[in-house]
C-alpha cells in the first residue's frame, strides 16, 4: 500500500459521503451510437459484511424481505459475501439462522472471511489464510450442501498468493462495479449522496460498456451493485436504492433487461462467475478511491 493511502483514501471517502460527488460523465453521440450494439444491462446485487446478529430490526432480515417484496420487481436474487465466524455475524446463533433464511430464499451464499473481524487476507499468514478459507467454506457448505465457489477479498484486497489460495478452495473472486459507499465510517453509516454517487458510478461503468469491455450472459450484461446488510440505513432505504439504480441506468442512456434484477439463483450464479477476476495479474476496475488505495502489485 502507498505511505499514508489508507489513511488518505478514508479521508476521501469521509469527503464523498459528506456531499464530494463528481458530476457524471456526459452521453456523447459516439458513446449512444456504440451503445446500440449492446445488450441491455441487467443489475446484481451483492451484499457484503453480514449477516447481522441483531435481535432489534434486524437489517440483514429487513433485506431479505425487501429483494422478496419491492414496487420495483419483486422476486429479486441476490449474493451476500459472508463474515462466517465473526460474533456479530454469522459466529453468532442468529446470525447462523438468517444465513439459513438467505439459502431458503433462493439467494447465493458467498465468503467474505471466517476471521473474528474484518481481517485483510493479504495480512494473514499462510496456516491463518488457510484456516480461515476452510472454516469459512465447511460453515457455508453446511447450509448449502455445497463450498462456495465465489468470495469477495475484504477490502477489496488481495495478491498473487491470496489469489492461489482462493483459486485452490475453489473459490473465484468477484469485485463490483458499483458500491452504494454504504460501509460505516467511524461510525457513520448514511449515504446522503447516494443517488449522485450511483449516477456518477454508473456513467464510467457505461463507458466500458459502449466499448464491449464487459461480457454478455444469456442476452444480458450483468453490472454489480455492492452493499453493505448490516447497515441499518442501507435496509431502511433499499426500495428506494432499487430505484435510484433503474433511474440511473436511464438517465445515462442504458437499456435495462425486462427483468432488470436477477430471480433466478442459477442465472446469477452464471453471471457472477463470468464477471469473477479470472486471472492475478488481470487489471481490474473498482469504483471510488479504491483502485488508488492499492498498489500495482496487489493484483
Amino acid at each position: 500500500m502507498k505511505p499514508a493511502a489508507l489513511a488518505t483514501a478514508l479521508f476521501a471517502l469521509a469527503l464523498c459521503l459528506s456531499g464530494c460527488i463528481g458530476a457524471p460523465v456526459g452521453l456523447t453521440p459516439l458513446t449512444e451510437q456504440r451503445l446500440q450494439t449492446q445488450a441491455p444491462i441487467r443489475f446484481l446485487l451483492t451484499f457484503d459484511d453480514g449477516p447481522s446478529a441483531s435481535g432489534y430490526a434486524n437489517p440483514s432480515r429487513s433485506v431479505i424481505q425487501d429483494l422478496a417484496d419491492n414496487p420495483v420487481q419483486p422476486g429479486i436474487k441476490a449474493i451476500f459475501f459472508l463474515q462466517t465466524d465473526a460474533w456479530r455475524a454469522g459466529g453468532s446463533p442468529r446470525g447462523r439462522k438468517t444465513m439459513v433464511r438467505e439459502h431458503a430464499a433462493g439467494h447465493i451464499l458467498a465468503f467474505h472471511t471466517a476471521t473474528r473481524w474484518h481481517s485483510n487476507h493479504r495480512l494473514l499468514n499462510d496456516t491463518d489464510l488457510e484456516q480461515t478459507l476452510n472454516q469459512g467454506a465447511a460453515s457455508i457448505a453446511s447450509i448449502t450442501g455445497a463450498p462456495p465457489n465465489l468470495v469477495r477479498p475484504p477490502f477489496w484486497n488481495y495478491d498473487r498468493r491470496t489469489f492461489a489460495a482462493y483459486q485452490r478452495h475453489g473459490m473465484h473472486i468477484l469485485l463490483t462495479d458499483l458500491s452504494a459507499n454504504d460501509g460505516k465510517i467511524w461510525g457513520f453509516n448514511a449515504s446522503p449522496q447516494r443517488r449522485a454517487n450511483l449516477l456518477r458510478q454508473l456513467s464510467l461503468v457505461r463507458e466500458r460498456i459502449a466499448l464491449g469491455q464487459l461480457p454478455t450472459v444469456d442476452g444480458v450484461i450483468p453490472v454489480v451493485v455492492t452493499f453493505h446488510d448490516i447497515n441499518r440505513y442501507t435496509a431502511r432505504h433499499l426500495h428506494e436504492y432499487l430505484q435510484i439504480l433503474m433511474d440511473s441506468a436511464r438517465a445515462n442512456g442504458l437499456r435495462t433487461a425486462a427483468k432488470p434484477f436477477y430471480t433466478d439463483r442459477a442465472a446469477l450464479e452464471r453471471a457472477a462467475l463470468a464477471r469473477t477476476v479470472k486471472d492475478a495479474n488481470q487489471i481490474v476496475y473498482l469504483p471510488g478511491v479504491w483502485n488508488w488505495v492499492w498498489d500495482a502489485d496487489s493484483h
